[in-house]
Parts: C-alpha cells; sequence; structure tokens
C-alpha cells in the first residue's frame, strides 16, 4: 500500500489499531504535537477543540508541514507553501498535486488516540 496519500478515514476501522498518543489536556485549542509511530510521522492538531491528524510531510519535497502556519482548516507547507486540509490530507494549493496521509482520532478515556493499520 502507498502511504504517501491514503486517508486512513477510508479504511474499515477492523483495519486500525488506536495509539495512544497523549492525554487530552497536554494538546490545548490551537495547539500542535509532532509523533513518530513507527514509519509514521504524524502531526495532530487542536482547532477549535476538533482534532485532526495528518503525515508530517509535504508531498511536494517532503517537508515538515508540522512547522507550517494553520489558517481555518488548512495548513501551508513553511518551504514553498503549499496547502493541505488538515480534516483529510486533500492538497488544496500547488505546488504539491499529492494527497497526504489522514488519521481518524478519537478520545478514549482522556486520552488521544491516533488509528493506524493493523500491525503498524
Amino acid at each position: 500500500m502507498n502511504t504517501q496519500s491514503v486517508n486512513y478515514h477510508e479504511i474499515d476501522p477492523s483495519d486500525l489499531d488506536y495509539v495512544t498518543i497523549a492525554s487530552e489536556d497536554e494538546l490545548a485549542n490551537g495547539e500542535r504535537l509532532y509523533v513518530e509511530i513507527d514509519e509514521f510521522r504524524i502531526v495532530l492538531f487542536n482547532i477549535a477543540g476538533q482534532l485532526f491528524a495528518i503525515g508530517d510531510v509535504c508531498s511536494h519535497d517532503d517537508g515538515p508541514i508540522s512547522e507550517g502556519d494553520i489558517e481555518d482548516h488548512q495548513v501551508a507547507c513553511p518551504r514553498h507553501g503549499a496547502r493541505f486540509d488538515v480534516r483529510n490530507g486533500a492538497v488544496l494549493t500547488p505546488p504539491a498535486s499529492i494527497d497526504i496521509p489522514a488519521y481518524p482520532v478519537r478520545l478514549h478515556r482522556g486520552q488521544i488516540q491516533i488509528g493506524l493499520p493493523n500491525g503498524s
């Protein structure tokens, strides 16, 4: 499976394992958190109390999305300005042309969890 542009929201939930990455109170509104789980580099955003997780890699040049500016539900790559929707990883502006991975996020007993493919 090419993980470059996979939207893990579209994968059957039974094919996902949820990994705890932080407690709910560790990620305040407007904050972001970078995590590395196995080969997955992920940035988690808290935007107006909603949690979103996307791959921390610009599909244009592998730049770190986690360092980009956020406006509404868009994050800009700090290198060349490509914009992505944090809700689904969709590319919104060039120079990128390929979506980036998006991961389901849930709160479970006060813990923030990200859904990753089984066996990751």
